[in-house]
């Protein structure tokens, strides 16, 4: 027998999807839309502005990702539009790297309480960090300093 997704079934939803459908309707409204698709992962996709003096493109479109394990993983973010990218702070396939798990439940992913609203908000105070960087040369927030490995190819090490 095939086991059941977190999110249930087409025909039945489980509480938890209700609970993320709700949380992100009542925090960002219609900003987001959820997109279900056929034979693929569940996510979000929506249309954010930046408002930052200097930047010429201030609507962003950002994607977030239930993996199957969800939510004993975390929603994947990306920035589909306009391309950002950051060495340090984005995996190789453009994820954006949000928390450092090394911090544990109180200040990264809890499965009990973290939702992909959590994520959404962490995505976007990131693209705020990351045009502070550009204009500044300095990322806001604290920072990890990653050694950096001889043979990346493949890879999906951390970049912060």
């Amino acid at each position: 027998m095939a086991r059941e997704n977190w999110w249930g079934t087409p025909t039945r939803v489980s509480n938890r999807l209700r609970l993320e459908v709700e949380l992100m309707r009542a925090t960002f409204a219609d900003t987001f839309k959820l997109v279900v698709p056929k034979n693929d992962l569940l996510y979000w996709i929506g249309d954010v502005e930046i408002n930052l003096a200097g930047l010429t493109q201030r609507v962003h479109t950002i994607k977030l990702i239930y993996p199957k394990e969800y939510p004993n993983r975390p929603a994947e973010a990306y920035v589909l539009k306009p391309n950002v990218y950051s060495e340090k702070h984005q995996f190789e396939d453009g994820q954006l790297c949000l928390f450092n798990p090394k911090d544990g439940i109180t200040y990264g992913w809890n499965p009990s309480s973290s939702t992909v609203v959590t994520v959404a908000g962490w995505a976007i105070q990131w693209l705020y960090a990351y045009y502070t960087w550009r204009m500044t040369g300095d990322w806001p927030g604290i920072e990890e300093r990653m050694p950096p490995k001889k043979d990346t190819r493949g890879s999906r090490r951390r970049r912060s």
